[in-house]
């Protein structure tokens, strides 16, 4: 059968139409706000290239997570940045960290809120490598002890989740084993299972102070060209135990997204990253693009491709726009 029989404008041109059919959605409870929180300062502190985006003080952290809990967004999750960087990275484990104190707060002041910790060394190695060097190579095996240490330090802290963003081999294993050990066996691993060396990330190493002081991550992240390695690391994750999977960055990788969704039977998520949102912010300021439509569409994109849940920097603002319909059921 075909035109004229066949007419698609039919349930086009109706809005009620439109509506009705409509084949993917953009939920306020699919969003996750990532926040950043930089020991020492006393007021938050505007991000040039991310505009609307800031590094938060401790106070200011809290009254952040309160608006966010407030507005029906269900979860966010937290990027620290301390006052002092060295080559042991031992403030990321340290009891008395920012994020461990950041998140001990949160967890007293918003009952309702999910507190997502990235566990990570690039923000606390005086290098800004994401593992521990020896003679320029990044040691897998020795960053990994260190990230498991940082891991059981945020759950110790009360996170409710962490989310190791790193790309050393074996390290969900060693994750989940030490949790399970230490009585955490309830706590979910989300790990970023498939994350890419991707030059969509340079805003982010602005906000978190984490550029590599040489060379790049390529050695450990992956080859944006490759999309059955990234099958290959989501099926070792879960079979070390992570509980949900991450594809990063989003926009450019919606077929891989797709492909993690149908290839596994588990929760699959991807991070809106920092470089598709100011290009967008960028684009929107110069009245280039309409920034609501276009926010909603790539947004839409991410849901379309499989992602039960998108870590965006928009969590925020989508939701005072007023252009999700509902809110997370609490």
């Amino acid at each position: 059968m075909k035109y004229p029989f066949v007419r698609l404008r039919r349930l086009r041109e109706d809005p009620r139409w439109r509506s009705l059919v409509t084949e993917h959605h953009l939920l306020l409870k699919d969003l996750i706000q990532p926040l950043f929180i930089k020991e020492g300062l006393t007021r938050p502190l505007a991000i040039p290239s991310m505009p609307g985006q800031c590094q938060h003080s401790e106070k200011s952290l809290l009254e952040e997570a309160q608006r966010l809990e407030s507005l029906g967004i269900p979860g966010i999750i937290l990027f620290g940045i301390p006052s002092r960087k060295n080559l042991s990275g031992r403030e990321a484990f340290s009891q008395n960290g920012v994020i461990q104190r950041s998140v001990q707060k949160i967890k007293k002041a918003c009952k309702d809120l999910l507190v997502i910790t990235d566990v990570c060394l690039c923000e606390y190695l005086s290098h800004g490598h994401c593992g521990h060097v020896k003679r320029g190579r990044i040691m897998n095996d020795e960053s990994v002890r260190t990230i498991t240490r940082a891991a059981l330090s945020h759950a110790r802290a009360g996170a409710d989740a962490v989310a190791p963003s790193d790309m050393m081999d074996g390290r969900i294993l060693a994750i989940r084993r030490l949790l399970d050990d230490k009585d955490f066996k309830h706590l979910p691993v989300i790990s970023y299972a498939v994350k890419y060396a991707s030059a969509f990330y340079a805003p982010f190493r602005e906000a978190a102070e984490s550029a590599p002081s040489f060379g790049d991550r390529s050695s450990y992240q992956m080859n944006p060209a490759n999309a059955q390695e990234a099958l290959r690391e989501a099926q070792t994750d879960l079979e070390e135990g992570a509980d949900v999977l991450l594809v990063k960055p989003a926009l450019g990788f919606g077929d891989v997204i797709r492909q993690v969704k149908d290839r596994f039977a588990c929760p699959v998520g991807c991070f809106s990253v920092s470089g598709e949102y100011s290009m967008i912010k960028a684009a929107a300021q110069n009245g280039w693009l309409d920034e609501k439509k276009t926010v909603m569409e790539t947004h839409l994109s991410m849901k379309r491709a499989g992602a039960n849940f998108i870590l965006t920097y928009w969590a925020k603002e989508l939701a005072e726009w007023g252009l999700l319909k509902n809110k997370t059921i609490r």
